[in-house]
């Protein structure tokens, strides 16, 4: 069955988009109240560049929406693990987006976006497992070297 592409992985906002949003947030801090939707919004749009500096911004803000306000964590956990997942936090995008999950088994947005932290974890074991493969045959190299240096 394939599932709906999670979209947000992917599309980020224009510098325009992003600078309303900042605009609107930074004129709400300046008078001393930021509301919880002008820092979610602001969140969503660094969340959803494609420059790790403000995903981790956004990924800050949502965090702090998430832990400071009970009846907003929902709407914060995509958005959460889709951050850490751009960010390559493959374990804190799984985490959030598991709670995701459990709470709406059928969201297929979540669904998705699982599948994409997956093949991250299993591209970045690859990696893993080809960097350990290269080190070991540099090691053995190394090695076979020095005993050959020995018997001499």
């Amino acid at each position: 069955m394939s599932l709906p592409y999670a979209a947000d992985a992917e599309t980020s906002l224009s510098p325009s988009e992003l600078q309303v949003l900042k605009s609107q947030y930074e004129t709400e801090l300046a008078s001393g109240h930021v509301t919880t939707q002008t820092k979610f919004n602001y969140a969503w749009g660094l969340v959803k560049s494609k420059q790790r500096a403000e995903m981790s911004i956004g990924v800050g803000l949502l965090t702090e929406i998430y832990r400071s306000d009970p009846p907003r964590r929902r709407e914060c956990l995509y958005y959460l693990s889709l951050g850490h997942y751009k960010m390559g936090n493959y374990d804190e995008a799984r985490r959030f987006n598991a709670l995701l999950i459990e709470r709406e088994p059928n969201n297929l947005q979540a669904q998705s976006l699982n599948q994409l932290i997956e093949k991250g974890v299993a591209r970045e074991g690859y990696i893993g497992m080809a960097l350990i493969g290269g080190a070991a045959a540099v090691a053995s190299i190394a090695i076979a070297g020095l005993m050959r240096r020995g018997r001499r």
